[in-house]
């Protein structure tokens, strides 16, 4: 009995670690602070294409599996690409 409830914690933890963690949905107004809102028209297309000493200084350009930091700026401009280096979001925080 002790095996079971130690194996089913361990598998509880295991799969809790292994879940993928993502900053949630900007779904609401443009935040202010980041620029995100005027460069929403990059969406869809190639990264490259970002003029990238335009950015302000404070912005991370993010690729698939990238490890970020998870804590929030609102001035920090993100940049999310898919693995064709196609711009997919852009975000506050």
């Amino acid at each position: 009995m002790f095996r079971a409830i130690a194996l089913l914690s361990t598998v509880g933890f295991l799969t809790a670690c292994g879940q993928e963690q993502r900053p949630p949905a900007n779904d609401g107004p443009p935040q202010a602070g980041c620029s995100a809102d005027t460069l929403q028209h990059h969406v869809g297309q190639p990264v490259d294409q970002i003029d990238r000493d335009s950015l302000p200084q404070e912005h991370r350009i993010i690729g698939p599996g990238m490890a970020v930091t998870m804590d929030f700026s609102e001035d920090r401009l993100n940049i999310e690409h898919d693995a064709e280096e196609i711009v997919t979001r852009i975000y506050c925080g």
